[in-house]
């Protein structure tokens, strides 16, 4: 019995542990991300690394290049960046695949939605 239940625990530990990692890897890539806010629309487009759950990476649209952070956990995603002409920046999304949808915020310019792909 106590065999069987340690058997049991090592099998879920070792799916956690390799299943953590290839949900932090889905957001990894390059994103192009057309944005759609109360005072107009653009793309911006995303590099972003993770490490365990954590985002990094870079912005470049309207607002200049920024340095963004994040994190995800499973296919949600959250990350952004302070603009010295905007302000706090955010985006809050879902991926599937290389697909990726979601709500921002882009400070003093308002409020939308964004949707794009990973580029290949």
């Amino acid at each position: 019995m106590i065999r069987r239940a340690f058997l049991g625990f090592s099998v879920a530990l070792a799916l956690t542990a390799w299943s953590a990692p290839a949900a932090a890897q889905a957001v990894a890539g390059t994103w192009l991300l057309d944005v759609t806010l109360d005072a107009g629309s653009g793309r911006a487009s995303f590099v972003l690394q993770t490490q365990g759950n954590a985002i990094t990476g870079t912005y470049s649209g309207v607002l200049g290049d920024q340095d963004v952070t994040g994190t995800i956990e499973g296919s949600n995603v959250t990350f952004g960046f302070e603009s010295p002409d905007a302000g706090k920046v955010t985006f809050e999304g879902v991926i599937d695949g290389d697909k990726m949808e979601g709500t921002c915020e882009y400070g003093a310019l308002g409020t939308g939605s964004f949707s794009g792909s990973r580029s290949r």
